[in-house]
């Protein structure tokens, strides 16, 4: 069998030819668009992964935002709880010490008008008990016993003391109008007689006198000049006991009120004006 070289050589031609014209215009193609195809997906893989992360990471900050507000909101919470809790308690205690306040005022109201009420009482039958007793003296008197007092008025007159007598001596020596002697009755002719007698030794001086009536006198007589007045009356027994009485009345609340004092027998008044 015999070869033929020059077809042999020709179809080998051929193929070199094929083999380059598709490497030249089909692999390396094929070649360029798996490799754009494989840089592609790489890129897109790296994408991929690059996003991932990057919603991983938002939502670990997300969650760790979460969990952030949630501890806010549980410690607002807790606060809000505890200022609740505090402001009701001050409410509380404000109220509580508003009413203990008003129930030691009303307290306190109340024993003061109770406290009042008893002076009121004990001050108005103080002055009803002295105010019968002032118009009994006065419905009592009679003009024997005014003169019994003008005895009484002369033998308290002579009775003076240096000073308050030396006093009156001096007023009455000094005194441009007469001396005034007043008694709730007209005395007799005779009871001012003795009267001015007695100033007259007593002073010795010839003393000026004007008798005169004054119904406000409760069985008493009193001797007015230049601003000395000198005077004795039932009626000071009766101011003597009620402020005696109006003394015990004022210490009754003290814890360690002192005894009442006794009252003493009035002494003529001998004062200036």
């Amino acid at each position: 069998m015999l070869i033929d070289w020059f077809t042999v050589i020709a179809q080998a031609l051929n193929f070199l030819i094929l083999v380059w014209l598709m490497r030249r215009f089909l692999y390396k193609p094929i070649l360029h668009a798996i490799d754009a195809r494989e840089k592609r997906i790489v890129a897109e893989l790296a994408d991929a992964a690059a996003k991932q992360t990057e919603a991983k990471k938002e939502r670990d900050e997300f969650q760790h935002k979460n969990e952030e507000f949630d501890r806010q909101l549980a410690a607002l919470l807790s606060q809000a709880t505890d200022e609740a809790k505090a402001e009701r308690q001050r409410l509380l205690d404000e109220a509580r010490q508003a009413a203990d306040a008003l129930s030691a005022k009303r307290q306190d109201t109340m024993r003061n008008d109770a406290h009042h009420l008893n002076q009121a009482i004990s001050h108005r039958t103080q002055q009803e008990v002295f105010a019968i007793a002032r118009k009994a003296l006065t419905d009592l008197a009679t003009t024997s016993l005014e003169e019994r007092l003008g005895d009484v008025f002369i033998r308290r007159l002579q009775g003076m003391d240096g000073k308050a007598k030396a006093g009156l001596a001096a007023a009455l020596k000094t005194s441009s109008n007469p001396a005034r002697v007043r008694s709730a009755f007209d005395l007799p002719v005779e009871q001012r007689a003795v009267i001015q007698q007695a100033l007259n030794e007593t002073f010795s001086a010839e003393i000026h006198v004007r008798f005169e009536t004054a119904p406000d006198l409760i069985s008493g007589i009193e001797l007015i000049t230049n601003g000395h007045k000198v005077a004795w009356s039932i009626a000071d027994y009766l101011v003597s006991l009620e402020k005696g009485v109006g003394e015990l009345l004022t210490k009754k609340d003290m814890p360690q009120a002192k005894a009442e004092p006794q009252s003493e027998e009035p002494q003529p008044q001998t004062q200036s004006q």
